[in-house]
Order: C-alpha cells, then structure tokens, then sequence
C-alpha cells in the first residue's frame, strides 16, 4: 500500500473543506486575505479531481477519444481562472499567469524532478531523441508568443486593428499546430502532447498507481460516477475563482503584491500544483522520461491552447486580450525554455542539472517580488 498516497490524499480531503469556509467567508466578510487564501487552497484539490476523473473517463473512452479528453482538459482549472480574470478586466494578470505556467513546468516542477529523482536514484535516463523533439516544439511555441510582442510596434498601437488581426491570426496558427500535435500524438502514441498518465499511472493528488495497487489504495471510479465529480469539481473551481479573482485587488492593496507577481507566481501553481506532483512522484519511481514528458507537454498546452483560446474568449467578452507581452515576460520565457532545452538534450540528468533549474526560477520569482505594483 503506498503511504505517500494516503498521506496526499487524506491533504486533499482535507483541503476540500476549506470551499465550504471560502463561501462563508465571502458572505460573513471575513477579510479579503482569508477569502483569498481559502480559495486558492480549495482550487488545488478540486483541481486534483479534474485531472483524475479525466484520466479514468480517458480510459473508459479509448485511447484516440481519451487522448483528446486529456489534451482539451490538462489544464482546465487554469483556464477557469484566466477567463474569469479576463471578464474582470485583469489582463495583465492573465498574460503573466501564461508566462508563469511556462515557465514554472520547465524550471520549478522539472527541476524538482530532477533534483528529488537524482537525490534517490542518482544520474537518470530518458530517451533524448524525444525530448529534443518536444524542445523543438517548445521552442518554438514560445517564438509564436514572441513574434506579436516585438513586431507589434512596426504595425500600430497595442489597441489598433492591425495589432488585433496579428494577435488573432498567431492564435488561430497556434491553435492549428497544437490540433496537428494531438492528430499526431493520437497516431504515434509518442507526440510531446500524448504525456499525460492515462489511469494506470493516475495522476490522482500527485500519486502514481502501480496496477495491483488501485483496487488496494482507491479503486477506479465508474465512467457515471467520473462524469459526476468532473462536472462538480468543475463547479467548484467556477465558485473558488470567482472568490479568488474578485479578492485579488484588495489583496495586492492591502499586502502591497503586484498584479504580476500574483499572476505568474502564485496562479500557476494553484491551478496546476496536483499535475506538478505528478511529475516530481514518477521522477521519484526513477521514471524520468515521463517527469520530462508532463512538464514539457503542460507547458505546450498552455502556449499552443489555452493562450490563443483565451485570446478568442476575450474577443467574445469584450475584454480584448492581445499576446503581446512585456520585456520581463519575453526575457525570462526565452531564459527558461534555452536552458531546459540545453539540460534535455544529452538525454541524462542528476540533481545538480535540476538545482540549476530551480536556482533561474528562485532568481525570477525574486526579480518578480520585488517589481514595483
């Protein structure tokens, strides 16, 4: 019986609790710090069931449906933030929380990875032609980010049609290249957008099951009863970032916290904290390829759809969001994506490699503390 489980889950029910305490929060008027607290912690469970439910509906479906189902819904509770950050007219946080996603899959939860894996199993291996393939990929996911924020200034004004139509046309060509991804992934069994565990790895609150464990540890939910908690989890996550996102103002005003820093820190991490369990557990299980795999694919999932899909979302609320970030923003995504290619690419890592990693994020994530509100 594996231990670690029971300790994430019994965390996770726990967690659960603190929905129920973020509505009473709201309606006694607690305080916008504890409102904010409580429902960012209640999103990471609720998030945890998302991902879960997904993976047994994927299974239960086959593996061409299934693959689809992970690929649309590997980052919902993120994109249940953003969109509701966009109808509030925060876009900048939206923007941030985009570049924060990236680049917390590609520094933080791979650096973990690799220092914890390489900590318990020493140097680790994972197929290095595959890896080279995703950071191609990635790479140039992010020159798609790119291109609007440095050419944008020779076409008009942020505001102006012309802008508009760039930002509109990068994300229907994003979009088309991640549909070709997950067209290719489904054929192969082995596209960087077919990584995510199907449920005889589940990926429940950050546990990897072993085949004769599931029915030992939490057996498989039945394909009814996965649809029910998908659609109630889902619920929950609209309520908690309607909680979230409505507190988030106050919070920056009152703790003296930039926009910025709330979006590309602390809403990624939030939103995808159970998958990036994942990734550090089979890491762990000296599975290095599949901790590579998680991270790299959770961060084209955000470049390829969730960022041009939530461009089509603002058009749609009337809240335009352009994919044209900052210099900050553009700096630390090339800075992040380089150096997890060049330590993918010899096919091997140890914890030193993962420490590096760890270290470019700690030094982002100060430089973005201390940026001024």
């Amino acid at each position: 019986m594996n231990l670690g489980f029971i300790h994430l889950r019994k965390i996770g029910d726990i967690l659960l609790l603190l929905v129920p305490l973020s509505i009473l929060a709201e309606f006694l008027n607690w305080g916008e710090i504890p409102l904010f607290l409580f429902s960012a912690l209640a999103i990471i469970p609720l998030a945890g069931y998302i991902g879960e439910s997904t993976d047994i509906l994927a299974t239960a479906t086959g593996p061409r449906i299934g693959g689809l189902l992970n690929a649309t819904l590997g980052n919902a509770a993120e994109l249940i933030i953003t969109i509701i950050a966009i109808r509030e007219g925060l876009l900048e946080l939206v923007k941030a929380s985009i570049t924060g996603s990236i680049l917390g899959n590609v520094l933080l939860v791979l650096g973990m990875s690799m220092v914890l894996g390489g900590i318990k199993n020493g140097v680790q291996i994972f197929d290095r032609r595959q890896a080279g393939n995703n950071a191609i990929l990635l790479v140039l996911a992010v020159i798609a980010l790119l291109i609007p924020s440095l050419l944008s200034g020779y076409i008009g004004q942020s505001d102006s049609p012309g802008v508009e139509a760039l930002s509109i046309g990068v994300a229907i060509i994003m979009i088309v290249l991640y549909i070709l991804g997950v067209v290719y992934s489904l054929k192969t069994d082995r596209g960087p957008l077919s990584s995510r565990p199907s449920v005889e790895t589940n990926p429940s609150m950050g546990n990897i099951y072993e085949p004769e464990e599931m029915t030992e540890v939490h057996p498989a939910w039945s394909t009814r009863k996965s649809i029910v908690i998908l659609g109630l989890a889902t619920f929950g996550v609209v309520i908690m970032s309607e909680l979230l996102i409505g507190s988030v103002e106050p919070v920056m005003l009152s703790l003296g916290i930039s926009e910025f820093f709330l979006g590309i820190i602390l809403i990624p991490i939030i939103g995808n904290v159970a998958e990036h369990l994942v990734a550090v557990k089979v890491a762990i299980q000296n599975k290095m390829e599949l901790s590579v795999e998680i991270a790299i694919a959770s961060s084209l999932q955000i470049a390829l759809f969730v960022a041009p899909v939530l461009v089509f979302v603002s058009l749609f609320i009337g809240n335009p969001m352009q994919l044209i970030f900052n210099e900050v923003e553009l700096l630390a995504l090339v800075a992040g994506v380089l150096i997890t290619a060049l330590v993918s690419s010899d096919g091997e890592s140890n914890w030193l490699e993962g420490a590096e990693l760890v270290a470019v994020y700690l030094i982002l994530a100060l430089t973005f503390f201390l940026m001024p509100v």
